[in-house]
């Protein structure tokens, strides 16, 4: 797993986990190709139907792969350390774990209701991580360049059959192409600013692990490279793994083997449900025994990403273009010079699109070696670093979003009706109730804040989706009457850009989920709309 990567050796990649979802009993009436990828790179959900996906077509991008265009992992000549480009790709999709994250926030808004027992209180059978690796820059064999190797690993996996450890070796190996995505240039520094930022692996099964990593400058004296710290977890909280991190780098600075009894504390420690807190007792020479705390926030579905990034990027304004794109699946590429600046705004804008999911192509910080990536045909949303702009500005049909301080425009590239795909009334709505913001707020209020902005959006386009999904005849199957559906709108700005909404990936994975689901509907979504049926009846008696 260790051993030295030549630099002349070729990467190859399989590109089998790009799938394109079939469906079903629906015709395409606006152009819109009706595509669905397993996406990479971080989190709201996952779906069980898999069964019903199909080959991708990103065949300019795969053959440029399979010609050798882009160096492997191995030094055997094998597959390479990411034979299944499931390993780039973030899922994004809806399936029972996030349901069961949908009841935890439900379980947990009373306080009285969380704290009648233990069972309120944690997540049953999650373990906080499953390992926490050390990411070192190495000197290759030529001693002219520095490549990633793992150097700490805990916990080591033993009594694992053949096809797992080798499994382990290429998600390790993967590890390290994101924790240094940019490549083997690198060289000695006496000060580095530490950063971090995340990503996901997945499989080709669909399962999905984040990553979340932080970078530094390891403690000792002269020039020496950086070195990154990467937790692997089902979970997506980014918050919770900052501040872990924080502890992690605290006792890195004394002693590596100061790490392990953390390490070790913490994942025998419950995960707890939202709006609860975990204490990890913690023992630092010098220091004596300190309680860590750890707490999720109440609004879990927003615990993986935090808004202040993106609205210090860009401007309410050019949020709104942004969103716009991404709401009818369109291929957007951000560039920053920051790999936490790339992570944090490209989570971001996916979480502007809940309570649907991104069903494409998402890596937020692309590796250097995968920037073909951008020549994709079909949607992603993608962070590349601003140094390799050249390699992505001769790109057509493409949002190209400049994220950096000293920016000569944001929109690099453009198609140009993205100020038009919105209703304007709409646009204006949202524009207010962002604006409504105190300045300074940050964190959870923050994210509160914009999320019900644009969720309020989706409530006003589509909140009327539930009455349009009927019992046919035959054996009682739930169908969705998308015609008499959009039909419905009174409003011709909303009711043209539902027409266009309804054809994507997104909301149709979430029509069929609605289709197959027996109870009555839950989560933040469905209360909105109540909330917002209520408000007109309201209105209705007022007048």
């Amino acid at each position: 797993m260790d051993q030295p990567l030549s630099p002349n050796t070729r990467r190859s990649f399989n590109f089998s986990s790009l799938r394109i979802k079939k469906r079903h009993n629906s015709q395409d009436e606006d152009g819109f190709t009706r595509r669905r990828g397993l996406r990479s790179f971080s989190s709201v959900r996952e779906t069980t139907r898999r069964d019903e996906e199909g080959v991708s077509e990103l065949h300019s991008v795969q053959e440029k792969f399979k010609a050798g265009a882009i160096p492997s992992v191995d030094d055997d000549g094998g597959q390479g350390a990411l034979k299944r480009l499931s390993t780039m790709w973030s899922s994004f999709r809806r399936g029972k774990k996030d349901k069961a994250k949908e009841s935890e926030l439900t379980e947990a808004q009373d306080p009285e209701v969380a704290d009648t027992s233990r069972q309120h209180r944690y997540v049953s059978g999650q373990y906080f991580f499953e390992y926490l690796v050390v990411v070192s820059l190495k000197k290759t064999k030529d001693g002219n360049s520095y490549e990633p190797q793992i150097t700490y690993q805990f916990p080591k996996r033993d009594g694992m059959a053949r096809f797992q450890r080798e499994e382990e070796e290429k998600t390790l190996k993967a590890i390290t192409l994101f924790c240094f995505p940019e490549g083997i240039n690198w060289a000695p520094l006496t000060e580095y600013h530490s950063e971090t930022f995340s990503f996901v692996l997945t499989e080709v099964d669909g399962s999905r692990r984040n990553g979340y990593c932080r970078r530094l400058l390891p403690s000792g004296k002269g020039a020496r490279p950086p070195e990154a710290y990467c937790i692997i977890s089902t979970l997506a909280c980014f918050g919770l793994f900052s501040k872990i991190f924080d502890e992690v780098e605290r006792r890195r600075q004394k002693s590596m083997a100061m790490i392990y009894p953390f390490m070790q504390k913490l994942r025998e420690a419950p995960f707890p449900a939202p709006g609860n807190t975990v204490e990890i007792e913690s023992f630092i020479p010098e220091l004596g025994n300190e309680i860590i705390r750890l707490t999720r926030p109440l609004d879990s579905w927003l615990e993986h990403v935090n808004f202040a990034t993106l609205f210090s990027c860009l401007t309410d304004e050019e949020v709104l273009l942004v969103f716009a794109a991404a709401v009818l699946e369109r291929r957007i590429c951000f560039v920053a010079d920051e790999l936490s600046t790339l992570s944090q705004v490209i989570h971001a804008v996916a979480a502007l699109l809940y309570p649907f999911t991104w069903q494409h192509t998402f890596i937020s910080i692309v590796p250097e070696i995968l920037i073909d990536v951008v020549m994709a045909p079909t949607p992603y949303l993608l962070g590349v670093q601003k140094r390799l702009l050249d390699q992505v500005t001769d790109q057509s049909d493409l949002l190209l979003v400049d994220l950096c301080d000293d920016k000569e425009k944001t929109f690099i590239e453009s198609i140009g009706d993205e100020g038009s795909i919105l209703p304007p009334k709409l646009q204006s709505e949202i524009l207010e109730r962002l604006s409504n913001r105190q300045k300074g707020l940050a964190g959870e209020e923050l994210n509160r804040v914009v999320s019900e902005a644009f969720l309020h959006f989706f409530v006003k386009t589509v909140g009327h989706y539930a009455s349009y999904v009927k019992n046919s005849g035959a054996g009682e199957e739930r169908v969705f009457e998308k015609r008499r559906f959009y039909k419905a709108i009174e409003s011709k700005t909303t009711r043209h850009f539902v027409k266009k909404f309804i054809q994507t990936q997104m909301f149709d994975l979430f029509i069929q989920e609605v289709e197959q689901q027996t109870g009555p509907q839950q989560g933040i979504f469905h209360q909105k709309i109540l909330e917002h049926q209520e408000k007109k009846k309201r209105d209705r008696k007022k007048n």
